[in-house]
């Protein structure tokens, strides 16, 4: 069978369309967005989850598309075979009607604003020389056309550039004699990024000027929708706009739109011939659920489907996680108070956490008295009296940025999931989970990184003092103390212990660390060698138990396992003198220690 390929990194549904990839049909957001009549839409969602895609499922579907000669260039084939084709002569007499501008401004991800801003203003400048044929014509006035160009030669004022989707709307609507559609992409790229490089002030009053002149006070305008992956609060760059409608991840419009669904995933199984990996990929990227429907990630089911067809017995990777960076989680660990680890941990251990939901659109419960109060700050908040530097990446400056807590930020940017809701009073509270195992190895390489680089800072000087003069009491209490102030995952399992006590011996100065190295007829679980001849050697064998009053018992088994296994057998051929040994005994955050 000659299948199609993938589009993996393919964006716009007319390129899919032409080299005839395998496209999961989302055409019926077109009906909804058709009868939902809403006048500026904001939709946010995780990134990778088919934003920009989409986007280009309605400019190919709603443009009156123009060659640079005004030639009308027909996009019906692109749509051929797809659902929104059978929704009848109501939504299709809209196809290829409307003048389009399509904006993307993740260029603008730049280190200063003269360099975002110029970014910003070539891509402005691409988008009216794609409209150049206006200037084709008498429709438009001299003074008009000279605007325009001075706009797509990027030699316009900057008060222009302000206006410039106004400017364009109202030329494109001249000429078509017909109202546009906006469609904006990442709208949240340049202002995040602005934040933090210490140009905000800059950039927010060049992007509301951009947007409230398109969307707000436009009467060319049909209809606009933004999308990103925070929502916008209506104070900042909106100010003033009733016609804004949010629709986040909480929301139950367009909940199928963005991700695939169940079906769409073991459809997409079928025809490539490895339904029998469902499950492997249902545990690796399923998980989120957006207004009721179970949605898996667009891009980790692509790339994972991608690799089986090359060789059905590649694993799993974390595809969605290595596409940015995962700053966030390790501002949340390093930062993390008491309470804060102890979510963490439940998270890390498959189970749920119930936190607030700060969402100004919430349609949760169907009511109008969720509004903006819920919010504890504006989405968009800077202190004026600081200066204009780059703010440190931390997680307050980022939670300060978004206006939302951490948990909230987490929910809304991918990194937790929705498995119940309830409303109290004005407040929904959402209980969270760890999506599945793509992202719990985001957090687990992230806390094992964040435990590694601590422990090269951590003083380890008592620790081996204690082994030296066999002082089990102070191996207790050092071991101990380090793990009341890590973070632990999968459930207490003795993997994490091992990993915890191996970054934890590692580094010790005048010492090598060696972890189940082959030595007599077993593996020693830690050994530790003296660099020096004759010196000294520890063993270190660990168990861990359910019950505190087994732990004692532990630490004899781990005891009898060294003598019985001969693990000392290597080190005395070699010469190490003398050779220490010691069981220890896990449970939850203490340990027990004994010396044979």
């Amino acid at each position: 069978m000659d299948r199609k390929k993938l589009p993996v990194g393919y964006e716009d549904i007319r390129e899919i369309a032409e080299r005839n990839l395998y496209f999961v049909d989302k055409s019926l957001m077109i009906k909804e967005l058709l009868d939902r009549e809403g006048k500026v839409l904001l939709l946010t969602r995780p990134r990778r989850f088919g934003k920009t895609l989409n986007l280009s499922v309605l400019r190919r579907f709603f443009e009156d598309e123009r060659t640079e000669k005004g030639e009308k260039i027909d996009n019906c084939f692109v749509f051929e075979g797809l659902a929104i084709t059978k929704c009848g002569e109501k939504y299709l007499e809209h196809q290829q009607q409307y003048p389009v501008i399509s904006l993307s401004l993740k260029s603008a991800k730049q280190p200063d604003y003269h360099m975002a801003y110029k970014s910003l203003v070539y891509d402005i400048a691409e988008e009216f020389r794609r409209h150049s044929y206006v200037l084709e014509g008498t429709r438009l006035s001299k003074e008009d056309k000279e605007q325009f160009l001075a706009v797509m030669e990027r030699k316009a004022e900057r008060a222009v550039y302000a206006r410039a989707l106004r400017i364009l709307s109202e030329d494109l609507a001249r000429y078509h004699e017909k109202n546009v559609v906006i469609l904006i992409d990442e709208y949240d790229v340049p202002l995040e990024n602005a934040y933090f490089m210490g140009f905000y002030d800059e950039m927010i009053a060049f992007i509301r000027s951009l947007f409230e002149s398109a969307l707000k006070t436009n009467p060319n305008l049909a209809f606009g929708v933004v999308t990103g992956c925070l929502r916008i609060s209506k104070e900042s760059i909106f100010t003033g706009l009733n016609n804004l409608k949010v629709y986040s991840v909480l929301s139950a419009a367009y909940s199928s739109s963005f991700g695939f669904t169940e079906g769409e995933v073991k459809e997409m199984l079928e025809y490539y011939g490895i339904s029998e990996k469902y499950q492997e990929l249902k545990r690796w990227y399923d998980g989120y659920r957006y207004g009721g429907q179970e949605i898996y990630n667009p891009w980790s089911i692509i790339n994972y489907v991608y690799d089986k067809t090359v060789n059905q017995e590649n694993f799993p990777r974390p595809y969605w996680s290595n596409t940015s960076s995962n700053n966030i989680i390790w501002e949340l660990i390093e930062q993390a108070d008491e309470d804060t680890r102890e979510d963490l941990e439940r998270l890390m251990d498959g189970e749920t956490i119930e936190k607030p939901v700060h969402d100004a659109e919430s349609n949760l419960a169907n009511s109008n008295e969720v509004q903006n109060e819920l919010s504890a700050r504006r989405f968009f908040e800077i202190n004026e009296n600081e200066p204009k530097a780059k703010v440190e990446f931390s997680e307050k400056n980022i939670l300060d940025y978004a206006g939302m807590d951490v948990w909230n930020f987490l929910y809304f940017t991918g990194y937790l999931k929705e498995c119940g809701q309830r409303q109290e009073g004005r407040n929904i509270y959402v209980k969270l989970a760890i999506p599945n195992e793509e992202i719990a190895y985001i957090y687990e390489t992230t806390i094992k990184e964040w435990f590694g680089k601590k422990m090269k800072v951590t003083d380890k000087s008592p620790l081996i003092t204690a082994l030296e003069q066999g002082d089990c009491t102070g191996v207790e209490n050092f071991i101990s103390a380090q793990l009341l102030d890590t973070i632990s995952y999968f459930d207490y399992k003795e993997s994490y212990y091992h990993g915890f006590l191996a970054g934890l011996c590692s580094g010790i100065p005048g010492y090598l660390t060696q972890s189940n190295r082959e030595s007599g007829t077993g593996r020693p679980d830690i050994v530790l060698r003296e660099k020096k001849f004759m010196g000294r050697a520890v063993i270190l064998e660990l168990k861990v138990t359910e019950r505190f009053d087994r732990m004692e018992a532990g630490c004899r088994e781990a005891l009898a396992q060294i003598e019985e296994q001969n693990y000392e057998a290597e080190l005395a051929a070699d010469g190490y003198r003398p050779i220490l040994k010691y069981g220890l005994c896990f449970f939850k955050k203490g340990c027990r220690v004994l010396k044979a």
